[in-house]
């Protein structure tokens, strides 16, 4: 079947996008992308107002959300700003304001300034959505972007004018919202090779900085401390474009080949060590190779962090070890400050631990939602071997 060439304007094809005809056109990719640190210019003739339809995004009901968390004392004033939502993990609340924003007649959908302000509260919206569990829905409204490898949402220059975030994020959602799966692995893979040849261009503007003149001493160091930001960026963004595509087959349940892909991925620089592997050791977790996950955290040069505590404490729990998992967990939460937005995390772990250890008289205290300020951790010989 021949794929479907873009529209020459993005979201004219609206009404027909649950249709499953729908195909994407072949990557435009520039072959010479340009650093992501210059601000794209934005033709005047870019007009995205296809992405402010009201009918795009759906309403939130509360049947899914449990009864306690439907009180209204415990929601958030409706006059919170977006980013307040977001930092204290109100992502329902969140992805409502996100809405409103978007369809609010005071953006302009061809101003360059609200154009990348769309674009903003669009990812804000949809990663809001993935985490409070209405990934079907994000999976629907992503539609409306429709092929974001087009030339419209280029500049004259090549450049892209989609954040890379929601460009990353789009991709899975997109695969997930037209029902092929592959789909979304081989976007990656475009993703990839964009980054490789951003990298590359880089790479050689910076050699070639290195036959400035030596009198040029402060610009010099200036345009050399820059392109080493970008290469790192875009190294970093190719590293998690890897474990991206590992977590994509997974839920493929290709299994199989997501170890053997995880095998091949290694760091590109030392300083990626610690990310890379705390990624790989969730997704080997996943796949329930939890002596392969304890591998890259003892291989990891930062093996006493937070991260690679909490990689072990989750192997200790799929193990069955409930008491040094819960030690782990006690002592996480002792060393974390009350405003550490992962301590809900670490008491809800104690509390099933303390759980499966048969410490009932306990497991309410961390299991309550909302925690008291000062918790009594139970030391770690409290818990039988």
């Amino acid at each position: 079947m021949t794929p479907r060439l873009p529209s020459p304007q993005p979201g004219s094809n609206l009404s027909t996008l649950t249709s499953p005809s729908f195909r994407t056109a072949h990557s435009t990719l520039s072959q010479n992308p340009l650093s992501p640190s210059r601000s794209p210019s934005i033709a005047p003739t870019k007009n995205f107002s296809f992405l402010l339809r009201p009918e795009i995004y759906h309403p939130l009901t509360l049947l899914d959300v449990p009864p306690p968390f439907r009180v209204s004392s415990l929601q958030p004033d409706p006059s919170t700003p977006l980013p307040s939502l977001v930092a204290s993990g109100n992502f329902r609340s969140a992805a409502i304001k996100a809405a409103q924003l978007i369809t609010s007649p005071d953006l302009s959908p061809s101003l360059p300034s609200d154009i990348s302000t769309i674009f903003s509260l669009i990812y804000t919206r949809l990663s809001c959505l993935t985490l409070c569990g209405q990934t079907a829905l994000a999976a629907q409204e992503v539609k409306a972007l429709e092929d974001l490898n087009s030339s419209y949402y280029r500049d004259d220059e090549g450049r892209h004018l989609v954040p890379w975030e929601l460009r990353v994020l789009a991709v899975r959602l997109q695969g997930m919202g037209f029902n092929d799966a592959r789909r979304g692995v081989m976007g990656y893979y475009e993703l990839g090779r964009e980054a490789r040849l951003t990298l590359t261009s880089l790479k050689k503007s910076r050699t070639s900085s290195l036959t400035m003149s030596p009198s040029d001493g402060e610009e010099k160091q200036d345009v050399d401390e820059s392109l080493a930001a970008d290469i790192k960026t875009w190294e970093t963004r190719l590293q998690e474009l890897g474990i991206r595509v590992a977590s994509a087959l997974v839920e493929m349940d290709d299994l199989e080949g997501a170890a053997r892909f995880l095998s091949t991925l290694s760091p590109s620089t030392p300083s990626s060590i610690s990310t890379l592997d705390t990624q790989k050791a969730l997704l080997y977790l996943c796949l329930g190779d939890v002596e392969a996950a304890r591998s890259c955290i003892s291989a990891s040069p930062s093996k006493d962090d937070a991260e690679a505590k909490v990689i072990l404490a989750l192997a200790h729990m799929a193990d069955s070890s409930f008491a040094p998992a819960a030690a782990i967990w006690g002592d996480l939460i002792s060393s974390s400050p009350d405003e550490d937005q992962e301590l809900p995390m670490y008491c809800q772990n104690l509390g099933v631990c303390l759980l499966y250890l048969g410490r009932m008289s306990e497991v309410r205290l961390f299991l309550s939602p909302r925690l008291p300020p000062s918790l009594p951790i139970p030391t770690p010989s409290k818990f039988p071997n």
